[in-house]
């Protein structure tokens, strides 16, 4: 179930990435509070195939201490559709497109806040290009098999978060994991 901030609430802040709104909220007593909410856009993640592999990234980001394993992915534009968000992201981040795209998860993530993560898987990737990575990425793409990828779950350098347990679950039930499987790679 997606949070929604209401339409009577006040936006009170706006940053580069997130705004905060505010509305008065009656409890159950009959009183009055403010309640709050963030919003942000939202973020495009790709689970790309390339014949038998999964494409992943090794990324560094200018904040971070150490690198980490991640999807190709990244924020929508403000009422950007998710599915050209996520084309334009794996495009950027690795130089593969794909002509066979599946939304397979909408998640929303975080409790207090309007942001939706689509997650689509992207089949038979082929490279077209380089990379297109913007001044704060350092990206080095790498192929993993479909075992190392659920292994993804247990590693706490995997970025995808809102991913991890849907993967550790594929890991305990095999007949879900034979329909991830099927999913990902239809042919194979």
């Amino acid at each position: 179930m997606r949070l929604q901030i209401p339409a009577h609430a006040k936006r009170v802040f706006k940053g580069v990435i997130f705004e905060v709104w505010q509305w008065k909220q009656k409890m159950f007593d009959g009183s009055t509070e403010v309640f709050e909410m963030l919003k942000r856009p939202n973020t495009a993640v790709i689970i790309p195939t390339v014949r038998d592999k999964i494409l992943i990234l090794e990324q560094l980001q200018p904040n971070w201490k150490h690198s980490r394993l991640s999807l190709p992915g990244g924020r929508c534009d403000w009422g950007e559709d998710s599915l050209k968000a996520a084309q334009r992201e794996l495009l950027e981040e690795t130089g593969y497109q794909s002509d066979d795209w599946k939304l397979w998860k909408e998640q929303s993530p975080v409790g207090k806040m309007e942001w939706t993560v689509f997650t689509y898987i992207a089949r038979n990737c082929s490279k077209v290009e380089n990379p297109r990575l913007d001044a704060g990425e350092k990206v080095t793409p790498r192929m993993i098999t479909f075992d190392e990828f659920l292994m993804l779950s247990k590693d706490p350098s995997f970025y995808e978060k809102e991913l991890a347990g849907i993967l550790l679950m594929m890991r305990a039930d095999r007949k879900l994991r034979d329909e991830f499987y099927r999913l990902l790679f239809p042919n194979g």
